[in-house]
């Protein structure tokens, strides 16, 4: 898989993730670290990049702008901080939610739990 690692997480999680076969890339990468969270979508989106964060903003565009895409990983309270513990978390969960990924997610790791919420995300 491709991911686009936000600035807050740390780099060596796109290095973790790329040690395991995949290209991650962090937003310093790229020079977008001051970028707004639009512009990093947008990068996402353009290169097939799944967004790797720990803010909950992009979730919260996704739901404004009803989008499919790009999808979206958020480490939150109670996941690891380390980033080498946040690789070997996703990495092992990954068989299980790649599909959903692929056609769209919201994929938060919180408090020992891993919530899936395909896209889009609809207004009642």
């Amino acid at each position: 898989m491709r991911f686009l690692v936000d600035n807050a997480l740390s780099p060596v999680l796109a290095a973790e993730l790329n040690k395991a076969g995949h290209e991650a890339i962090h937003v310093r990468d790229v020079g977008i670290q001051h970028a707004d969270d639009e512009a990093i979508m947008q990068l996402a989106v353009s290169e097939e990049r799944v967004v790797a964060s720990a803010d909950t903003d992009f979730g919260t565009l996704l739901a404004l702008h009803e989008g499919r895409l790009p999808s979206i990983v958020l480490f939150r309270r109670g996941s690891p901080r380390r980033p080498e513990q946040q690789a070997r978390l996703l990495l092992a969960n990954l068989p299980g939610i790649e599909e959903e990924l692929r056609l769209g997610a919201i994929v938060t790791f919180h408090s020992g739990r891993l919530r899936v919420r395909l896209l889009p995300i609809r207004r009642r």
